[in-house]
């Protein structure tokens, strides 16, 4: 491993991320949700369609391949250099989504339904180089499957997200109980939780005169949010291998 992070500086950026994790799901979880449902129902079914089938491909394109790795695994690096890189291509990427917001959303309702597929895109981009940043190979395919765990754990409800954390947390543990040929990963219920997360964000992005503006801002505070989950998810990782390679010396 390279210069290792220090695991005091782990710890300290972890605590409220991780508290914020397994924090059973509150009356304002419950209330979002019952409001979800009225919301999804404003939209008709075949334009419900449009969105899971743009997803569903996407994810199993995902699975099944790694056209989307265009990074090989950063080594010998220090852990502070890596976490400036990611920054880095956080604000690069989020940029690049909110200018896609913008445009999609001026672009009136049939344009503003593309965002949905476009911007799925642009996470999974990011995703892939915070991976390859952080020292991990995309290529393998249980690491695209943790890189859909982290979307999962940044876009979903807090029930949902309290099984993804720990799946994220103990993922050694989980990694061996993946079959060998991918399908382990449950795409229903991603697409289903990711696109009530969006909706709730963005349905207003479909509407005329502020679909800009407000598609502009959705997207800004989305690529926010999925940067620093994946920084975190990161940050809990090296420090799982840290205290590993600890315990290991110690016995």
């Amino acid at each position: 491993m390279p210069t290792a992070p220090d695991k005091r500086y782990l710890r300290e950026e972890l605590r409220p991320w991780q508290q914020q994790m397994q924090r059973a799901p509150s009356l304002f979880d419950r209330l979002t949700h019952h409001v979800q449902a009225r919301l999804n129902g404003l939209l008709p079914e075949r334009v419900h369609r449009i969105i899971t089938g743009a997803i569903q491909h996407m994810v199993q394109g995902v699975l099944a391949g790694s056209g989307l790795v265009t990074r090989r695994p950063l080594v010998g690096v220090p852990f502070a250099e890596r976490e400036a890189a990611a920054w880095a291509r956080i604000k690069g990427w989020r940029l690049a989504a909110t200018a896609e917001g913008a445009a999609t959303g001026a672009g009136g309702f049939l344009v503003g339904l593309a965002d949905f597929p476009l911007l799925l895109g642009l996470k999974l981009k990011l995703l892939f180089e915070l991976a390859a940043l952080y020292g991990y190979d995309a290529r393998d395919y249980t690491e695209r499957l943790y890189v859909l765990h982290v979307l999962q754990l940044a876009f979903s409800s807090q029930h949902t997200r309290n099984l993804t954390y720990q799946r994220l947390a103990h993922w050694p543990a989980y990694r061996a109980t993946l079959p060998a040929d991918g399908t382990a990963f449950d795409w229903r219920t991603f697409q289903q939780e990711y696109r009530d997360y969006l909706d709730l964000a963005k349905l207003a992005q479909l509407l005329p005169v502020i679909g800009a503006p407000v598609g502009a801002i959705a997207n800004y505070r989305l690529l926010r949010q999925l940067g620093r989950t994946a920084m975190n998810c990161y940050r809990l990782r090296h420090l799982a291998e840290l205290e590993a390679a600890t315990a290991a010396v110690v016995q």
